[in-house]
């Protein structure tokens, strides 16, 4: 019991943060959506053209002049044309392989990680070479694994876009 412990001190405590951590998260969205539909104008029942706001007395908005407010806009303009396009796939191809390497770089930074333990000070000369021969399959792995993904992206560039699926 006399042992320091480096972090967190207690895996409840852990636990507990986690937690937290989660209840504030769903509290604050929920905190958000009350406010917004205390404080949002509301359509008059009786004439649906008009809005006003409970919490503002003597707000009150005529919409009967704006009839572009019931249509569908698309970044602030008017749509133009049919909503059935030719879409070329490869453009997906791009964003699969962006994810692919972001995924990769993200073992590689664990990758570096495990080497990092294996050099850090006050290993005794045993534990350094358990963890030096650990690190060295973790990165050969790690390397192997990028070799794969590179080869694929390589086969993908190599066909120039004239992949069908």
């Amino acid at each position: 019991m006399g042992e320091i412990m480096s972090g967190l001190e207690s895996v409840p405590s852990a636990y507990l943060s986690i937690g937290f951590l989660t209840i504030l998260g769903i509290i604050m969205p929920l905190t958000n959506f009350a406010i917004t539909w205390v404080v949002r104008p509301r359509v008059d029942p009786a004439r649906p053209h008009i809005t006003r706001s409970y919490l503002l007395e003597g707000y009150e908005r005529d919409h009967s002049l704006y009839p572009r407010r019931l249509t569908t806009f698309e970044c602030g303009s008017e749509p133009v044309g049919d909503a059935m396009i030719q879409f070329h796939f490869q453009y997906y191809w791009y964003a699969i392989i962006f994810l692919v390497f972001d995924v990769a770089f993200m073992f590689l930074v664990l990758g570096g990680m495990v080497a990092s333990d294996a050099t850090a000070p006050g290993l005794e000369e045993s534990a350094r070479q358990g963890a030096v021969e650990e690190a060295k399959s973790a990165l050969m792995l790690l390397g192997i694994f990028f070799t794969i993904m590179s080869l694929g992206v390589w086969y993908v560039f190599r066909k120039r876009g004239r992949i069908y699926i």
